[in-house]
């Protein structure tokens, strides 16, 4: 049996074709009473909207690219969660495609997106290769979330206050009396600015001198690493301030692996409130950088500039291109304190 058509939907509603379509559009031009006979034709004969076509007659895809940096980094979950909400609620499908895995296969960043006629692209996270971005601007929408590396103009990017939330972590471990802080530090922009949060905060209790920075890789393993380098000083560290909760966990278990507590011993503070640091028996205190609404924001960010990309081409503008210059936004972070920080036995 042949697939049913708009036609057929038609039909059964007794409506004409160009009513079904402003009905399956979402358009407010059409009454309740035959919105619902057309929507309950559609329902009963299985029909769905041929997207390519729809995409043909609208000049729109309704997908949007999302480069994602790293699959395995459970942050970007959240973020992605916020990100598709919003998105869905606006009738918008994401196409997701792994950046690490593109780079380690030798093809191109942004090309398949290009080639989908997305309406827009979503950089989540660092790119591996900024310049690849300067080509994709020039054709359609780009926003950069969870990252603070520069970008061309016109675009936007949405990231956390990661100074801020550094800072927070550190004055938590201050206020709980702890003098022998350490920071296992990660990289690029993001570790940078964490990074100077914390080496701001112990500056301005007057303990930086007694408060080392330990470099990692941002990863378990680094975080582990970086941990028993620290804890084997002579004057180990009474707390560690992990640039995420990755790091975290490897430090939560080289703590356990030399025979100290958490907290007793050894206070930890993660960063990203990922679901890792959310198990019961983790129940790590870290900074959360509000992902989910960094997501959506960045899907706010990225439909306006959709929707002006639009305008523009309505008014003769040339396509994927808008004049508007490049927004930042930060979202504001917070503490959540569980059950690895305490008071230090000692300092």
């Amino acid at each position: 049996m042949r697939p049913p058509t708009i036609r057929d939907v038609a039909e059964r509603a007794g409506v004409s074709k160009s009513l079904v379509s402003l009905v399956l559009r979402g358009s407010d031009q059409v009454g309740p009473e035959r919105r619902d006979a057309v929507l309950r034709a559609a329902r009963e004969l299985g029909y769905r909207p041929n997207a390519a076509a729809r995409s043909l007659s609208e000049r729109r895809s309704r997908t949007v690219g999302v480069l994602l940096n790293d699959l395995r980094n459970p942050w970007f979950v959240d973020l992605l969660d916020g990100l598709n909400s919003l998105l869905h609620e606006n009738g918008l499908q994401m196409l997701l495609a792994d950046a690490r895995l593109n780079r380690r296969t030798g093809q191109d960043l942004t090309g398949p997106f290009l080639d989908q006629r997305a309406d827009g692209l979503v950089i989540v996270g660092t790119l591996p290769d900024p310049a690849a971005l300067d080509a994709v601007t020039a054709r359609m929408p780009v926003v950069v979330a969870g990252a603070h590396e520069p970008v061309p103009d016109g675009v936007d990017v949405v990231a956390g206050d990661d100074e801020r939330g550094a800072a927070l972590a550190t004055a938590h471990l201050v206020g709980l009396g702890h003098r022998r802080i350490a920071h296992i530090a990660g990289y690029g922009a993001v570790g940078e600015l964490r990074g100077r949060g914390f080496t701001a905060t112990t500056r301005a209790h007057g303990i930086a001198a007694q408060c080392p920075v330990e470099p990692s890789d941002m990863t378990e393993e680094g975080g582990y690493r970086a941990t028993v380098r620290l804890l084997s000083r002579p004057q180990r560290p009474t707390a560690l301030f992990a640039v995420n909760d990755i790091a975290s966990i490897g430090a939560l278990s080289a703590v356990e692996e030399l025979g100290l507590r958490v907290p007793r011993d050894v206070s930890v503070v993660g960063y990203d409130n990922t679901s890792i640091a959310r198990l019961r028996h983790v129940r790590l205190t870290t900074v959360d950088s509000a992902g989910h609404e960094i997501g959506r924001r960045a899907a706010r960010c990225l439909l306006d500039r959709v929707e002006r990309t639009e305008l523009l081409g309505d008014a003769g503008g040339a396509p994927g291109v808008t004049d508007a210059p490049g927004r930042r936004h930060l979202t504001t972070p917070s503490l959540r304190i569980r059950g690895t920080t305490a008071a230090p036995l000692t300092d």
